[in-house]
């Protein structure tokens, strides 16, 4: 069988979530193709050949765009089998299975891709939803399928750029924040890829070209002793390159010995989802980390010579003018404006099926019903101020997304400050780089009009 794997979006990495089903796939004997359509053009030649497509789904941007190409394919191919695979895969199902997608799988997607595969093969075509998280054994990722790395972010630093690379140690979390995505499908569990693995693919990435190396768990000290071991493994045999990794504020302040470590080892910022600083809101995310523990844990990590990179979900029903005014003057007081990309001050929550807000008490009365063009529900501020102002900052943000982003992000503080009443100190600017990725989008931040009109 010939598959073509696809990516719509990855957030600007190559798509390790094309290259591992890859590696699978022609482990199982069936010749692979890949299609980035983050870096490549669509063309209906990509599809001579081919018996059976798979779209990677790992977040919500991704599945926006994913159904946007399923429907370019059913077009130009409708007899072709489509399957979408990843986190994001079970969403919407009332909008992509049977119309724009025949299998939906969810989790640990690797085995019951190649199963998918092997059904169509024997002419007995596998339907519905797999959802998948048990234990399994995962190969070197088969980057050969992938445009150059040279194509995606790089990391901006003080001494020029250098290219990235993305790999993942673990999958799925051990904790259930109501926001995220992840428990819906692992339920507080989490997955080990393996250190030998993820060192092999680290090998592959260096070269590829690789200087710096980013780790997307969604976070990295859900098994901590298992992390720094295998962080520690890939500077010995690779001392020259660095490091970000992603890791809660509860785990930052929980496990502050090792970050002297990761600093030793290259880790040069980590990103935490600090999200707010309003404590009914952390409550109702069920976040577990105060607004004094997020101000604690930027000292911490600081200490070891390590930048945080928090990000934020600033809009949502119970936001007051005041709670966005206090994550704007969060980023500036503690200098952080230079490592914030402008559409941190702009997101909006995002309830898609399954998603654990929804049992949340007191957010039935803001819900406005279920939108399966946006794949969610949709739901009105408690302030109906506030979603005027979210619509204007995400305008600013992608207007801005080409430009000087710490300039977007003053100008999107003072539209802030000016709602809010108050006055944010925005002039706390160095003239220093500190180590961030280039690529300005999100995984929870609604597509952009570009991205949307990929197949326009």
């Amino acid at each position: 069988m010939h598959v073509l794997l696809v990516s719509v979006y990855e957030l600007g990495h190559q798509p390790l979530h094309v290259a591992a089903p890859g590696a699978e796939l022609i482990a199982a004997g069936h010749h692979v193709s890949a299609l980035d359509l983050a870096v490549e053009s669509w063309t209906p030649s990509r599809l001579e050949g081919v018996d059976a497509v798979a779209i990677s789904v790992p977040m919500h941007t991704a599945l926006r765009l994913g159904i946007a190409a399923a429907e370019r394919i059913r077009r130009e191919r409708a007899e072709i089998p489509i399957a979408f695979y990843g986190l994001y895969a079970g969403v919407g199902q009332k909008r992509t299975l049977g119309s724009v997608a025949d299998r939906l799988i969810c989790g640990e997607y690797e085995d019951a891709l190649v199963a998918w595969v092997g059904s169509l093969q024997a002419g007995t075509p596998a339907h519905g939803v797999s959802v998948d998280i048990g234990r399994r054994h995962f190969r070197r990722p088969a980057r050969h399928l992938l445009p150059p790395l040279d194509r995606y972010a790089h990391l901006a630093t003080a001494d020029g750029h250098r290219t990235v690379g993305y790999v993942e140690a673990s999958h799925g979390c051990r904790h259930r924040c109501r926001h995220c995505p992840i428990p819906s499908v692992y339920d507080g569990r989490y997955r080990i890829t393996g250190a030998d693995t993820v060192l092999a693919d680290v090998e592959q990435l260096v070269a590829a070209g690789a200087g710096h190396v980013t780790f997307g768990d969604p976070d990295f000290l859900n098994a901590p002793a298992y992390a720094v071991e295998v962080i520690e493994s890939v500077h010995t045999r690779f001392p020259h390159i660095s490091f970000d990794v992603t890791v809660k504020v509860e785990h930052i302040l929980a496990h502050r010995d090792v970050w002297p470590r990761l600093a030793d080892a290259g880790v040069v910022f980590v990103v935490s989802a600090i999200e707010s600083l309003d404590a009914g809101i952390l409550a109702r995310l069920a976040k577990d980390h105060t607004a004094a523990e997020a101000e604690e844990a930027v000292g911490v990590v600081g200490a070891a010579g390590i930048d945080l990179h928090p990000t934020w979900l600033p809009f949502t029903p119970w936001t007051t003018p005041e709670g966005v005014a206090d994550i704007a003057s969060f980023i500036w007081r503690h200098e952080l404006a230079s490592v914030t990309d402008p559409v941190q001050l702009s997101i909006r929550l995002l309830i898609p099926d399954g998603s654990l807000i929804l049992d949340v008490g007191d957010l039935e009365p803001h819900l406005t019903g279920y939108d399966a063009a946006a794949l969610g529900y949709t739901w009105q501020a408690a302030d109906p101020t506030m979603d005027a102002l979210q619509q204007k900052l995400a305008a600013m943000a992608e207007a801005g997304s080409t430009g000087d982003p710490v300039a977007t992000l003053a100008d999107m503080t003072h539209v802030i400050a000016e709602a809010a009443e108050v006055s944010i100190d925005t002039s706390a600017l160095t003239g220093d780089v500190r180590p961030r990725l280039s690529e300005p989008w999100f995984c929870c931040a609604e597509p952009t009009t570009v991205q949307l009109g990929v197949f326009d």
